[in-house]
């Protein structure tokens, strides 16, 4: 489990084998069944979350109360509710197993204990926040300047073999369209027209 760990926090800074046994340590593991609730819309988010195993959509409800994912956190990506978690206020966003899954959390007080014990730690955070912005910034963009066909074909980019895991409503929700028409999204992609 520490090696998925290890692996995915070196992409943005390096850490000693002291160091990040240290890291590791302030992490507590948890394990969830499909369709357990790990966040629901207006509590607090407690945790950040690295994902070891499984699969989660982060979500909201629209004012018509229609679902809608912000995204999917498949192994080695990062769960959590940033508003909720950095300004202790509460979450839009709720969480889902989508399967059974094993996430290691750390709490806002062990975050910030490691930031005095491990200054690197925090600028492998900051690297990480960035990073997420980058990413969220282009999921905005996508999602108001490209088709929803362009949408379909980025998440399978995006997501590979993702699609096989998840229900045609759940693609859906990700894409901002009803899944009809995911539907015909779907056959003209198989047919290449």
């Amino acid at each position: 489990m520490k090696d998925v760990l290890y692996k995915n926090i070196s992409k943005y800074a390096q850490l000693t084998e002291n160091e990040f046994e240290i890291f590791a340590e302030s992490f507590e593991l948890r394990e969830y069944k499909k369709k357990d609730l790990i966040l629901k819309e207006g509590d607090y988010c407690l945790f950040e979350g690295f994902v070891l195993d499984g699969c989660f959509k982060i979500f909201f409800l629209n004012e018509n109360g229609l679902e809608q994912t912000l995204y999917f956190a498949v192994k080695d990506w990062w769960i959590t509710d940033l508003d909720s978690f950095i300004n202790n206020v509460p979450s839009t966003l709720s969480i889902e197993a989508l399967e059974d899954s094993k996430v290691l959390l750390i709490s806002k007080k062990q975050k910030l204990d490691l930031y005095e014990k491990l200054p690197v730690v925090e600028r492998l955070f900051r690297i990480m926040n960035q990073q997420a912005s980058i990413a969220l910034q282009r999921r905005i963009l996508s999602l108001m300047t490209k088709t929803a066909d362009k949408r379909y074909i980025e998440f399978l980019q995006k997501y590979p073999g993702l699609e096989q895991r998840l229900t045609q409503q759940q693609i859906a929700s990700y894409l901002g369209i009803s899944h009809e028409f995911l539907s015909k999204i779907r056959k003209k992609t198989v047919l290449g027209k």
